[in-house]
């Protein structure tokens, strides 16, 4: 590809492709392959030239799941059946109810016409219900807004604060789609570092030395991906404060907090602020505790003068949310409860299976775990975590990520979301990793 079309961010992958691929920019197009391959004739040759691609886009990393994927199709099966830690999904099936539900909901005509830009009023009364309950602070219909997905609710979110050239505070490591987002509409994601020595939690003092004219928002996510972290509401209260005092906003993606340790109680208390709507916006996913990451359905809390400018942005990208899993889940959520606290009970079993079996792994340091994840230290200090984590996957049947895919400063970590895997494949895991040597 043409050389001309801008230098901005990278992922860190992209610099660490090495013998395992080589840079985008160096990979001939398709365009430039075909060219190569046409025989000579008596007329005149077009020469095609890559047409420019907005250089924000070019420049963001290709989407590492994917790439991680590729490794373990060479592995050959011989140690047992893949243990899949790549990628954060319920490791267990939606409600028998609720599939029924969705399937009913999907056959009807209502299901098939736009719906209210900001979510369906029932189901935003019964989440609006459920928020007060959790965090003992009124939250009302009219602050939520339901998005295809949480990931499209940061992307939302991340346009309506930010234009190009601010910055917007991601704690690192980070969740590289929150990276890429920003980097895609050319807000700098500022990385806040969440030290391992304090548990990858990161410190509002810290965060105020970051902040300038052109920052925008902090983005807090807990319980964390990729590290488990758990923040607690100490914390971020502290980081709330700050929001206020530097007149920015504060991002709060609870994806996973209905998996957090059971009897936790409040995540946080900033619903009870007087005037949190001015400076905080909440994220939440029905993916994980649904188990429908296939019907995209997220949610954005915020005060309605916020909520009146992302409605802008929703009405261009979605329009409305998926109608048919917007029904379902109306009743989902005031009717599972049970069925939702069993999971998270499930996950904290696999979480202590996850423990001991790196626990009985000589050499591999598990730094942090929590909710769907856990973030560990190889023991091979001079071997890049990406052949590392290739070989792992290819020759032992173990598939993590590599750390630096979360930002930098990364280079002996990989991300295991263990959640997706049952106990007794978790508990395989020291016999894949005995006698393993790069």
């Amino acid at each position: 590809m043409s050389s001309n079309l801008g230098s901005g961010p990278k992922l860190a992958h992209q610099h660490q492709l090495g013998e395992h691929g080589r840079e985008r920019q160096n990979i001939p197009s398709r365009i430039t392959r075909r060219c190569a391959k046409v025989r000579p004739t008596r007329h005149p040759i077009l020469v095609l030239r890559m047409i420019p691609f907005n250089p924000h886009v070019r420049d963001t990393g290709t989407p590492p799941i994917p790439e991680a994927q590729g490794w373990a199709r060479h592995y050959d099966g011989s140690r047992g059946p893949l243990i899949d830690l790549s990628q954060a999904v319920p490791g267990y099936p939606p409600h028998p109810d609720l599939l029924k539900r969705l399937a009913e909901a999907a056959g009807t005509t209502a299901a098939a016409k736009y719906g209210d830009i900001y979510g369906d009023h029932s189901l935003r009364e019964v989440l609006a219900a459920e928020l007060t309950s959790l965090y003992r602070g009124k939250v009302e219909a009219d602050e939520i807004a339901i998005t295809s997905g949480c990931n499209q609710a940061f992307v939302l979110v991340a346009i309506a604060l930010a234009k190009a050239g601010d910055n917007i505070l991601l704690p690192a490591p980070w969740y590289f789609n929150h990276q890429m987002t920003l980097n895609m509409l050319g807000v700098e994601p500022r990385a806040l570092p969440a030290h391992a020595t304090n548990n990858f939690i990161p410190d509002p003092i810290e965060a105020e030395g970051l902040i300038d004219s052109s920052t925008r928002a902090i983005v807090l996510v807990t319980p964390n991906n990729p590290t488990g972290a758990i923040y607690p509401p100490a914390t971020i209260a502290a980081f709330a404060a700050l929001c206020r005092q530097k007149n920015i906003w504060l991002i709060v993606d609870e994806t996973y907090r209905d998996f957090l340790p059971e009897g936790y109680g409040q995540p946080h208390a900033l619903f009870n602020e007087h005037g949190w709507q001015g400076n905080v916006l909440s994220l939440y996913s029905f993916s994980k505790s649904y188990c429908i990451p296939g019907h995209r359905v997220g949610a954005i809390i915020g005060g309605q003068a916020i909520l009146d400018e992302i409605g802008k942005v929703i009405d261009c990208v979605q329009i409305c949310a998926p109608r048919a899993a917007q029904t379902a889940l109306t009743w989902a959520i005031p009717s599972l409860n049970d069925w939702r606290a069993n999971n998270t009970r499930e996950i904290t079993l696999r979480a202590a299976a996850f423990r001991e079996a790196i626990a009985a792994s000589p050499g591999w340091t598990l730094n942090s775990i929590g909710a769907y994840f856990a973030y560990v230290t190889h023991p091979f200090k001079d071997t890049s975590v990406f052949q590392v984590a290739e070989k792992l996957a290819a020759e032992r049947g173990v598939l993590g990520l590599p750390g630096p895919w979360f930002g930098p400063g990364q280079e002996h970590h990989l991300r295991l979301a263990f959640a997706n895997v049952a106990i007794d494949p978790i508990r395989d895991i020291p016999n894949r990793l005995a006698g393993f040597h790069i």
